[in-house]
């Protein structure tokens, strides 16, 4: 008897043991969706996506026209809260090609954000904000060519389609211009970003931001990308950040390594958007879209650090701030 008991209890030990020890894996792996920097071995060839097919990826919603196909110099203004007061809207006026994102207005703004918009990336959840709106996006540069993303079942979903809501809006704006992301062109994206990060995008829990679709087709249509107002990817981590509900940034930070945590500078409140004052704050969105494991959540940092790795071999530069 004496001895089942000691082997039940040897089992129950062993057990004990190895649910223990996922507890502790599981827990530690939750810390940290993306180490991103062992995901990118040494043989990792990144795509060349400014050899990707044009023709066939953009679907034309309004008429038969095709995208414009080049630009030599583009500058991609974001909807960062970093832009106001810089005064940058005469020199991103004097831009070959000026692209924006979603609904990001440039009336009230322009002396910082400037108003020339060549190009506008919209994803589906910003298409009622936008054609709301047609005199702040539509009338007011009628140049605008805008280019809609999104997945098949939300862009072209037997009912309530919002490629035909895109449609209907055309026949009041004749002169509007606007394509849709193919659907193998989307795919290319989710397959893009396994490549560059070693996750899979679903099984992640991902969705890819506007910014990243923003900066592929800039690369594919323009010869040199100047980036306004994008923050790099290790800004939100200097030193800690105040206030009630706010989440810790890492200790790490890009000012003078001598400096101890506690002496090294505040990280002011910025609003994600500069056109939302009150909006969240940019950094504690970041931080928390990047960690999230429940639901489905942008990794704006991981997506940065892609941007980063892209910078020398597209020539893309970025500005106000600048990145090292």
């Amino acid at each position: 008897m004496s001895s089942n008991k000691e082997q039940r209890s040897a089992v129950f030990v062993v057990l004990f043991a190895l649910v223990t020890i996922l507890i502790l894996y599981s827990s530690s792996s939750a810390n940290e969706v993306f180490h991103y920097g062992s995901l990118r071995g040494r043989s990792h060839r990144p795509v060349n996506f400014k050899k990707w097919d044009i023709a066939n990826a953009y679907i034309p919603l309004l008429g038969n026209k095709t995208l414009p196909s080049r630009c030599h110099q583009c500058v991609i203004v974001t909807s960062s809260s970093h832009l106001l007061g810089t005064k940058l809207g005469p020199e991103i006026e004097r831009a070959e090609c000026t692209i924006r994102m979603n609904d990001a207005p440039t009336t009230g703004y322009a002396a910082d954000v400037g108003n020339k918009t060549t190009f506008r990336v919209v994803a589906h959840s910003s298409v009622f904000r936008v054609l709301r709106r047609p005199q702040e996006f539509v009338n007011r540069t009628p140049e605008t060519v805008f280019i809609f993303w999104g997945p098949p079942s939300k862009m072209q979903k037997p009912q309530g389609s919002l490629v035909r809501v895109i449609q209907r809006a055309g026949l009041a704006f004749p002169g509007m211009e606007a394509y849709a992301v193919s659907p193998g062109r989307m795919q290319q994206f989710d397959e893009l970003f396994r490549g560059e990060t070693g996750k899979d995008r679903e099984k992640s829990h991902s969705w890819l931001s506007t910014g990243w679709f923003t900066m592929v087709i800039a690369v594919e249509l323009c010869d040199h990308v100047h980036v306004y107002g994008m923050v790099p990817p290790d800004y939100c981590r200097c030193g800690p950040r105040g206030g009630a509900g706010r989440v810790p940034a890492a200790p790490a930070c890009p000012a003078d390594p001598s400096l101890r945590p506690s002496q090294r500078p505040r990280l002011q409140r910025m609003p994600y958007h500069y056109y939302e004052p009150k909006g969240p704050d940019e950094c504690v969105t970041y931080i928390q879209n990047e960690h999230s494991r429940k639901g489905n959540h942008h990794r704006f940092i991981t997506e940065k650090r892609v941007f980063s790795s892209w910078a020398q071999l597209y020539g893309i530069t970025f500005s106000h701030p600048a990145w090292a």
